[in-house]
């Protein structure tokens, strides 16, 4: 019984830390007002039939705050590069100088920073209903166990704990990140 118990919990909290991770993962590509390579991370590349991430097919750098730098690897990559970055939807204009790929970032006016720290909020809102649906399942596996109502309620009681703690950590996350869009 003991080793059910321990499976229920473990599966809660691997399944409330993948939502962490994700979140983190969404979090980010939404721009902070500085370039970073993580910003076109999404963009595809057809690659010769395949759709292909970029970081596959070119170097991607940030020479300063303000732009990002593309090197294919193949200089007949470039069109293919452009293409996918505008369909990506990333509200960039790719210059393409021959060799490789710039874009300049234009600094975040306050409208764009306020609009993606609601994006961020979003995720965040996201990850916390995924969260209490890890602890939901995790709740309705220890009712179908075949143990006193004492213990069960203990048990509810931890994975209510396993929650607030992720809850908790999300919202750090998220102030985290918004300070860091908000601030100019």
């Amino acid at each position: 019984m003991k080793e059910e118990i321990k499976f229920i919990l473990d599966s809660a909290v691997e399944s409330m830390d993948n939502a962490i991770k994700h979140l983190e993962k969404k979090l980010i590509t939404i721009r902070a007002g500085k370039a970073s390579p993580s910003m076109i991370s999404d963009v595809m590349v057809d690659y010769y039939g395949t759709l292909t991430p970029l970081n596959q097919v070119s170097n991607v750098s940030t020479p300063d705050g303000m732009t990002i730098s593309i090197q294919p690897w193949e200089k007949s990559l470039i069109p293919e590069i452009e293409k996918g970055i505008h369909a990506a939807n990333l509200g960039f204009n790719p210059i393409n100088n021959g060799e490789s790929i710039i874009i300049n970032v234009p600094p975040l006016t306050e409208e764009r920073r306020t609009e993606l720290a609601k994006q961020a909020k979003t995720e965040a809102d996201e990850t916390k209903v995924g969260v209490r649906n890890d602890r939901k399942l995790a709740n309705n596996e220890v009712k179908n166990l075949d143990i006193s109502e004492d213990l069960k309620k203990n048990i509810e009681i931890d994975i209510q704990q396993l929650t607030d703690n992720h809850i908790n950590k999300i919202d750090k996350i998220l102030r985290h990140k918004e300070k860091e869009i908000m601030t100019v």
